[in-house]
């Protein structure tokens, strides 16, 4: 059972064909799912920045209300009404 070389040289570059389509599909597997990681993050920034513009939107609409403006005074100015009782969490 000899085996001419032409045989052999055809079988030799048929599985070299074979295991560099192989590894070129592994390569592209790897790189696609790098790629679906990468879009799935992206798509989770955009549903938070989605979410953030509408507590935005929502600002931007009550900002000129009364309960507004005398809740920032509170936050972030430290004012309080006249005769208006505040306690202070020593715990703080």
């Amino acid at each position: 059972m000899k085996i001419s070389f032409k045989v052999l040289v055809k079988r030799l570059i048929i599985i070299g064909i074979f295991i560099y389509f192989i590894s070129i599909f592994v390569k592209q597997q790897s790189t696609l799912n790098k790629y679906i990681s990468q879009q799935e993050n992206l798509n989770q920034e955009i549903e938070e920045e989605y979410e953030y513009n509408a507590t935005l939107i929502s600002t931007k609409d009550n900002i000129n209300s009364p309960e507004y403006i005398e809740e920032i005074a509170r936050e972030k100015l430290d004012m309080y009404l006249p005769n208006e009782r505040v306690y202070v969490d020593i715990g703080k």
